[in-house]
């Protein structure tokens, strides 16, 4: 059975651009709720697919953060050739990292990293993340249980590989938080079950930005976009985004 893939999504709008990026295993769906949201408030939102994801997990495999990168640049230069100058970012977990990333690499007007870590995550919870995503995927193929299993015990002899090139991202992009100095409103789900929570702190007090804020949400878990304190998290993010010092109206 072929599975309709997510797509990237570009919502036009006002001036004032927005670039949402997803998590690792995830897609643009966790972000979409969220772009429509800001959307609807002037905001023009990007939501790239990073390469591999989407589709069967084996893809998710045969790429790594260096090609992950090189698609939220893409995003940025579909950005500015639309005429966005600028914009800021929203990232979700994996999604956070690179949003931190991008505040010391471009020309942003603001971060917002939500339940991203700051210290690579335990490889056990990345391979049931994996896991999880692999059997959910196949079963909707209609693979049966033998060949379902099989196929999951070659994807986690693969996975350390492209688990060891994320880790290394997490810690480079933590070893440059001090040179952060954009605006950045820091997001983290009490309940994270992904992450340690201390993360949020640590980048908190990182981040050298004059203009930062932290935020918990305390009935919330990993992938907050989705969760029951959406609501709020879409409003506080638009009360974050209008706070900022924008030359576009």
């Amino acid at each position: 059975m072929e599975l309709k893939r997510p797509k990237p999504f570009f919502l036009e709008s006002g001036a004032r651009a927005v670039l949402l990026l997803h998590g690792f295993t995830g897609n643009s769906v966790d972000v979409r709720q969220l772009g429509r949201y800001l959307n609807k408030h002037g905001y023009t939102c990007c939501g790239p697919v990073y390469s591999g994801h989407g589709g069967p997990a084996e893809e998710l495999l045969d790429v790594g953060p260096e090609d992950w990168w090189r698609d939220i640049c893409a995003a940025v230069d579909l950005l500015r050739s639309s005429g966005h100058s600028e914009f800021a970012v929203c990232g979700l977990s994996l999604g956070g990292v690179f949003s931190l990333k991008c505040g010391y690499t471009f020309s942003v007007k603001g971060i917002v990293p939500m339940c991203a870590p700051s210290k690579p995550v335990l490889r056990e919870r990345l391979i049931a993340g994996i896991t999880n995503y692999a059997r959910t995927y196949k079963r909707y193929q209609g693979k049966s249980e033998e060949e379902t299993a099989a196929e999951l015990t070659g994807l986690k002899q693969r996975a350390p590989t492209v688990l060891q090139r994320l880790a290394g991202l997490v810690d480079e992009v933590r070893s440059h938080c001090h040179s952060i100095t954009v605006p950045t409103f820091i997001v983290q789900a009490r309940k994270d079950e992904m992450i340690e929570t201390s993360s949020a702190q640590y980048f908190f007090n990182t981040i050298q930005s004059a203009d930062k804020q932290l935020k918990w949400y305390e009935n919330s878990t990993h992938v907050i976009t989705l969760g029951t304190e959406k609501v709020q998290l879409h409003q506080d993010i638009y009360a974050f985004l209008e706070s900022l010092d924008w030359s576009v109206s």
